[in-house]
């Protein structure tokens, strides 16, 4: 009988044991403050701030603006979270990070649905149904500004790319001047403008033969039949 009770009293001495452990153990990291994942939202206290101005009241165009800053804000730490949490995720199974981190990548999270659904019941104040679209068209002026600034950055990269290698690029070539630049430097100089005979050469058509396209102008005399 009493071979029986030790195990017993074991197994119930070390899982009693856990469940104290884990008890006070999540009683305490409730009640822990953890660091935010972002140390600040900018452009949210720039709303805020712009919407309880009264004297003078601020104006709608620019409350739009500041929201859908807002908004475009919120999106890229969205896609910072959605990116970050997998990568966390592996290194926190790995102990290489603490459970803070991850608690506050977790926090940032439930903050950001309170947030979506703020910019958009503010987003519907001004226009309704407005919220349902204002993130997509906060996603594609992101993308707007990131090709943007990859366009504004080419002749940078050039130079770079030329004093890197010791190659200079070659230039540009500039494209022909058109008939209206001719004869309008043909008036200047005070030559007759050619007529619309001499520079018109008729209407283009394009017909297949023989599994090709043959290109004829039409004008001037036609071609004879064959017999």
């Amino acid at each position: 009988m009493a071979s029986v009770l030790v195990p017993v009293a074991y197994i119930i001495i070390v899982f009693g044991g856990l469940f104290v452990f884990t008890h006070f153990y999540r009683r305490q990291t409730s009640k822990q403050v953890f660091e935010p994942y972002f140390p600040s939202h900018p452009e949210r206290n720039a709303y805020i701030t712009l919407l309880q101005q009264s004297n003078p009241p601020v104006s709608d165009a620019l409350l739009k603006s500041a929201l859908v800053r807002r908004a475009m804000a919120d999106v890229q730490r969205i896609l910072k979270v959605r990116e970050d949490k997998p990568a966390l995720q592996a290194l926190l199974q790995k102990g290489s990070i603490g459970d803070d981190l991850w608690n506050s990548l977790l926090a940032a999270e439930k903050e950001f649905e309170v947030e979506v659904m703020e910019v958009a019941a503010e987003a519907n104040s001004f226009v309704e149904g407005w919220g349902q679209i204002i993130f997509s068209t906060a996603n594609e002026m992101l993308a707007n500004e990131k090709m943007r600034a990859v366009f504004e950055r080419t002749a940078q990269t050039k130079l770079d790319i030329e004093q890197k290698y010791g190659v200079k690029a070659k230039p540009e070539t500039t494209p022909a001047p058109s008939l209206v630049t001719s004869s309008l430097t043909q008036v200047s100089n005070g030559q007759p403008i050619p007529s619309a005979s001499q520079t018109d050469p008729g209407p283009v058509s394009v017909t297949p033969s023989d599994g090709q396209s043959s290109v004829s102008r039409k004008g001037g005399k036609k071609n004879k039949k064959r017999k």
